[in-house]
């Protein structure tokens, strides 16, 4: 009886099993998918630059929480960087998936790369540093822009200007980039006043009000 019921189980399931691998494959029409070559591509390469911005908050985050540097309020500071830049990549991504780009080509969409620096002399030093990033970053949205803009790469008679995405970046991602940077730039401008009056006194009490702990 029990090999009975099993034989009967094992067809039910070889049955189950060959109708999933038996389905045809759909072909939606590819009409709606409407980005140009030069455009995704671009996108593509603003996801790297974002992840690769990531990686290196990730750094700076990981070097303030050492024992021997013990700067929680800086590390939590980048930590969180670290985790909007992430946010960015996802976003860009899912736009992609939204058009219907990312049918290929996947495993070249990130290569996690090693971060270009791990340690800082100061909390001065990486504020500098991320400030630098972010303008790198900035830069690189606009460009993307451009490109999106007018793709001279696209194909005959397809609209070279991507309307939609390019008002997507400009009011999603550069008004933050520039918040971001006008921030940044404060707090570097802070902590170099407090450092030139306090000297390393000065480094421990801004990063203890990064928690928002007053001394």
């Amino acid at each position: 009886m029990k090999i009975l019921s099993l034989a009967f189980l094992l067809a039910v399931c070889s049955a189950a099993y060959a109708t999933q691998c038996n389905v045809d494959p759909v072909n939606v029409p590819k009409q709606w998918v409407t980005m140009s070559r030069g455009c995704r591509d671009s996108v593509r390469r603003q996801i790297q630059m974002e992840v690769s911005a990531s990686i290196q908050y990730l750094a700076m985050g990981a070097h303030f929480s050492r024992d021997s540097v013990n700067r929680p309020g800086f590390a939590n500071l980048f930590f969180e960087a670290s985790k909007e830049e992430r946010q960015h990549a996802m976003k860009l991504i899912e736009y992609l998936l939204m058009r219907g780009e990312l049918t290929n080509n996947l495993t070249s969409l990130i290569n996690v790369r090693a971060p270009e620096r791990k340690t800082w002399s100061s909390g001065q030093e990486a504020l500098e540093d991320a400030l630098k990033m972010e303008t790198e970053v900035t830069k690189a949205i606009r460009t993307v822009i451009v490109n999106c803009e007018h793709d001279r790469s696209a194909a005959a008679g397809q609209d070279d200007n991507d309307y939609h995405l390019v008002d997507y970046l400009t009011g999603e991602f550069l008004e933050e980039q520039y918040k971001g940077q006008r921030d940044l730039a404060g707090k570097a401008t802070t902590l170099k006043k407090m450092m030139d009056r306090h000297s390393a006194l000065g480094e421990f009490i801004f990063d203890k009000k990064l928690l928002g702990i007053d001394i």
